[in-house]
């Protein structure tokens, strides 16, 4: 279980304040293009899930996972999460065509997951691709041992901002970053839904 807490940020001011109060504690930043699939009959959708691949600074790495049952209340989100690397170049034949996604069971522990749990083994051409978004990821070693993950995550219909935190003490973090963000005037919302979420209704929340 992958346990977050999630605040969005209203604009890309709030985004470059709050970029700027954490500078000290910048780690590293990635850029991310992310891509997720389905069966062709809605086979993992009509069960709360969804496959995503993920490339991370121009294929240096690609990450293949399996999220399921997501719930996002209060700003904190928790989803069953499963996630393995596998090749870029596998990645990106998976991306160009889906079908061979079936084919990647014979070297990916999800892929052969996604095949037997979800009824998909043995159907030809049975994966689509949904599309996806890039996200500009900033990562931060914060206080207490907190890592912190602000993103600009850019759709074809707009783009978005949201701190990130994982945690196994949800509510601690959540005071923490709370009172962080009113110290430095920096405004923020709880996050309503997930990224895919977003991508899927193609439309920013109010």
């Amino acid at each position: 279980m992958e346990i977050e807490v999630k605040l969005r940020l209203p604009d890309a001011a709030a985004h470059r304040r709050l970029s700027d109060a954490l500078g000290p504690h910048h780690l590293r930043t990635h850029l991310q293009e992310n891509l997720f699939f389905d069966g062709a009959a809605g086979e993992l959708s009509s069960r709360f899930a969804v496959l995503r691949i993920r490339f991370y600074d121009a294929d240096a790495r690609c990450v293949v996972s399996l999220k399921a049952k997501a719930r996002l209340v209060g700003g904190v989100s928790r989803v069953e999460e499963d996630e393995e690397d596998i090749d870029p170049s596998l990645g990106r034949a998976c991306a160009a065509e889906p079908w061979r996604l079936a084919d990647a069971a014979g070297s990916s522990r999800i892929m052969k997951r996604v095949l037997e749990e979800f009824g998909l083994d043995g159907k030809v051409a049975s994966f689509v691709c949904l599309g996806g978004f890039r996200n500009v990821r900033a990562v931060y070693g914060w206080n207490e041992g907190l890592t912190l993950e602000l993103d600009e995550t850019q759709y074809d219909f707009g783009t978005s901002f949201e701190l990130e935190c994982e945690t196994t003490d949800p509510e601690r973090a959540k005071e923490l970053l709370e009172r962080f963000l009113k110290e430095n005037g920096i405004p923020y919302s709880y996050s309503e839904a997930s990224k895919f979420a977003v991508f899927r209704a193609g439309r920013l929340l109010p």
